[in-house]
Order: structure tokens, then C-alpha cells, then sequence
């Protein structure tokens, strides 16, 4: 099954780095292999939408994480394999024919790169799949490896359909004979090429499995739960963004009778941070990867659309509201297909006057709120629309993030709670920061100027 998620949506959460900061790609990414990490990116652009392939690798990192295992190769070999099997030459192919007094006057001379390249590459694939070898001997040894059975048995059947015992009589040799080195090339350069790549594949899965591991113990993550329970689409304890230090942790809720959050605070209380938090932790969910939270269960979406940080579309002659729109638009036709998608809009219809965002945000919120099988987190200013909406439809809960006033500066406790604010400080900011001030002074200094 497929999940999905657009460009706007990984922007938005800076999942490969658009927003600025460090992403929540290059905040997991820490593979051993090249290989590792690119597996690691399309594991991030194509999330699962399936409960038990979802728990599945859930268990597999908290296995290997549980485990204390730790990378059984050595890194750098996977950049000599790479280039080696990649070259698939006819003409580079050895035989024992070239193992002759021309060939090692040549070798004695340093002019025969060629061949010390591919002795280098069978040397490193040797090495690899006796690596191989001795993990998933040990990994057997270990209670508890259901969740990783699949791939211990696809390593088996590769030693053994291809016959590869041979590999431990040259276990730990940093040099062969030329007719050994002929030999075993023919076999994983040509006849075995594609079960080699086969074998790397597995390596840099359990490359992507080992290193989410460890992110998860030095940070402190939890494993979320997929369910298909739709009385619980989302239920997350302590939940907190990845990028803030010393974050104030919050608990969402979002079920069947409740299918939508209407979400209101002054700037700078944290509306969009809270937003951000959820969908990145509903991201990581369905990837199967540990989240920044203390518990979470979710029941698994189709999808996730956000719409936090929209640009104009100058090229064709959008404006901001225009953009705001169409991007409505584009969301309804996939609601309407009645598939579980989790939709986030930060301050919907910022781009137009308050009567028509008014108008605007009570018609599509209450047509949005009748789609039961979506779960929608919606920010706005316009408290008003969130006080008619509250009159008119029991499925919508309220939140707000509240701002505590200490004389004439705000202070934000980041903590959600139940209602609606009428919280504005925009002037109050303003006059903080003594804008009139200079722009006054500014004029004064002019007109004396003038008139001396």
C-alpha cells in the first residue's frame, strides 16, 4: 500500500532540509555505507501505509537497538565492492591465459592498475560475505529475532543457491594468486553479479536498522504503535519537536468522535511548532522509525498534507490567497476519495480580509469535519470562526496554546489547553520593540534638519 505525501508536505517539515536548520533526514542519517544512507532517503520518501509492514520494522531497530549490535564490517570495503561490480566489462575479465611472464613484468613495474584493482575487489567481497557469515551465525544465536527472520533467511539463501563455502579457506587474506583471483572474479563480477548486489542490499538495510537504532538510544525516542483502530487515530504522550532544546512536551488526542483540532494563540505561542511536532511524528510513524515522544499509537493513514509554510506562485500570477485555494482544492479532491489522510493548515486563508477568511474558513471546516474518515489540525486568528463553529458541530475539539502577560511582555507556556484564545499581542510586540519610537525620532531629526 501506498502512502502519500507531496513536496509541500516534506518542506514543510523539513524532512530533507528546505526550512533551514538540521532536517529529520540528516538528523537520522548516520550510516556506516553510502549505500545505508541512500536507503535510508527512500525509506523517507516512500512511507509505509501497511500496520503490520509498519511494526514489523519497528521491531527490527528495537531489536538490533535492545541488542547492543553493533555494525559487523568495515565501512570503507562498500566503496571499493560498488565500483567493482559495477564494472562489467567482458574485456576486463581475467583468465588464466594472462598469467603470464609478460603480465608480471608489467606488475613488477607498477603499469598493471587494472588487475590490482579487481584483486582488491575480490579481496573486499571475500571479506564482506564472510562478515556475512559470521552475523547471521551470531544473530541465530540471539533470542528474539522474529522480526528480522525474513532477511536472515534471504542471507542464507544466497550462501548457500550460490555455493559461496569457498570464501572461508581465503577468509582474512590480503593477497591472492593470480589464478585464484581469475577464478572467484569470473564468479562475483559476472556469474553471481546480480546475487552480490542482492547481498549488499540486506547490509545496507541492516546498515539503516543499526544506526536508527543508536539515534534512538542517544536521544531517547520511543517506538510508535500501528493499529487500525479508528476510534484512536492518534494518541501521542509527550510529544516534542526534535530540533528545539529543552522542548515543553505536549499530549495529543485525536479520535473517531473528534476527528478535527481547531487551534488558536497569539504569535509566537507555538502553533506552528505544535503542528510541525505532530506531523513529523506522524511522518516517522508511518516510515517505522522511533519518534520524539514518550508513547504513541496511531492508526495508519493513507496519507499527510500540510500547509505551513505556502509560497506565492509569482511565475504564474498567484497570489498568496490564490495559492491558499488552490491548495484547498487539490486537498479536497483527495479527502473526498474518503481515504484516511492527516491534513494540517497553519492560519488557513491568511491572504485574504477577515470577512472573507471568516466566511471561508467556517464553510470548508465544516465541510471538512463531516469527513469522518480524515483527521484535520487547523490554526487560525479568526477566534470567531472557531466560536460559530463551536455552536454547530460536536466533532471539532478546541485548543489553544496560551500566552501569560508579566507586565507588557507576553510570556508563552507552550502547553496546550482546552478552548479558544482571543490572545493578541501583535501591538503589544510592536511597541516592545520601539518601532514608533525610531520611526518618530527619524521624522523629528529630519524636520529640525530642514528647518535650522
Amino acid at each position: 500500500m501506498d502512502f502519500t505525501i507531496d513536496k509541500q508536505t516534506l518542506d514543510d517539515l523539513n524532512i530533507f532540509g528546505k526550512q533551514g536548520g538540521i532536517s529529520i533526514y540528516n538528523f537520522f542519517c548516520s550510516t556506516y555505507t553510502k549505500g545505508g544512507a541512500l536507503l535510508l532517503e527512500k525509506m523517507f520518501r516512500y512511507p509505509l501505509a501497511d500496520k503490520d509492514e509498519i511494526n514489523n520494522r519497528t521491531d527490527t531497530i528495537r531489536f538490533f537497538q535492545k541488542n547492543k549490535i553493533t555494525f559487523p564490517f568495515n565501512g570503507q570495503l562498500f566503496d571499493i565492492v560498488d565500483k567493482y561490480l559495477q564494472n562489467t566489462d567482458v574485456r576486463s575479465k581475467l583468465s588464466n591465459e594472462e598469467d603470464t611472464l609478460k603480465r608480471k613484468f608489467r606488475s613488477a613495474i607498477g603499469v598493471e592498475n587494472e588487475y590490482e584493482l579487481l584483486h582488491k575487489g575480490v579481496i573486499a567481497m571475500i571479506e564482506i560475505i564472510n562478515s556475512a557469515k559470521d552475523f547471521i551465525h551470531q544473530i541465530k544465536k540471539t533470542a528474539s529475532f522474529k522480526s528480522y527472520e525474513e532477511d536472515v533467511e534471504k542471507f542464507e539463501f544466497i550462501f548457500k543457491i550460490n555455493n559461496l563455502d569457498w570464501t572461508q579457506k581465503e577468509k582474512n587474506k590480503k593477497h591472492l594468486r593470480y589464478p585464484e583471483t581469475a577464478k572467484y572474479d569470473r564468479i562475483l563480477r559476472f556469474e553471481k553479479n546480480r546475487e552480490m548486489r542482492i547481498l549488499l542490499e540486506l547490509i545496507f538495510r541492516l546498515d539503516v536498522f543499526i544506526s536508527v537504532g543508536n539515534i534512538s538510544t542517544t536521544y531517547g525516542l520511543t517506538y510508535a504503535k500501528a493499529t487500525n483502530n479508528v476510534d484512536k487515530k492518534i494518541e501521542i504522550k509527550d510529544l516534542y519537536h526534535l530540533n528545539i532544546k529543552d522542548p515543553v512536551k505536549n499530549d495529543v488526542s485525536i479520535g473517531k468522535n473528534s476527528n478535527m483540532i481547531f487551534l488558536t494563540g497569539a504569535n509566537m505561542a507555538g502553533k506552528s511548532t505544535l503542528m510541525k511536532s505532530i506531523g513529523i511524528a506522524v511522518f516517522l510513524a508511518h516510515v517505522g522509525f522511533p519518534v520524539p515522544a514518550t508513547a504513541m499509537e496511531f492508526c495508519v493513514q493513507d496519507g499527510l498534507f500540510t500547509t505551513i509554510n505556502l509560497p506565492d506562485n509569482m511565475n504564474v500570477g498567484y497570489s498568496h490567497f490564490y495559492a491558499e485555494v488552490l491548495r484547498v482544492k487539490k486537498i479536497a479532491y483527495e479527502v473526498a476519495k474518503e481515504k484516511k489522510f492527516l491534513i494540517i493548515f497553519d492560519e488557513l486563508f491568511r491572504g485574504t480580509n477577515v470577512k472573507d477568511a471568516y466566511d471561508a474558513t467556517v464553510a470548508i471546516l465544516e465541510a471538512f469535519a463531516k469527513r469522518e474518515q480524515s483527521t484535520f489540525i487547523i490554526s487560525t486568528h479568526i477566534i470567531e470562526a472557531g466560536e460559530t463553529l463551536m455552536k454547530k458541530n460536536d466533532n471539532i475539539k478546541f485548543l489553544y496554546l496560551p500566552t501569560k502577560m508579566e507586565g507588557e511582555i507576553p510570556a508563552y507556556t507552550y502547553t496546550l489547553e482546552e478552548g479558544i484564545t482571543n490572545d493578541r499581542h501583535g501591538m503589544v510586540i510592536i511597541r516592545n520593540e520601539k518601532i514608533l519610537e525610531i520611526l518618530n525620532e527619524e521624522k523629528q531629526l529630519t524636520y529640525e534638519f530642514f528647518n535650522r
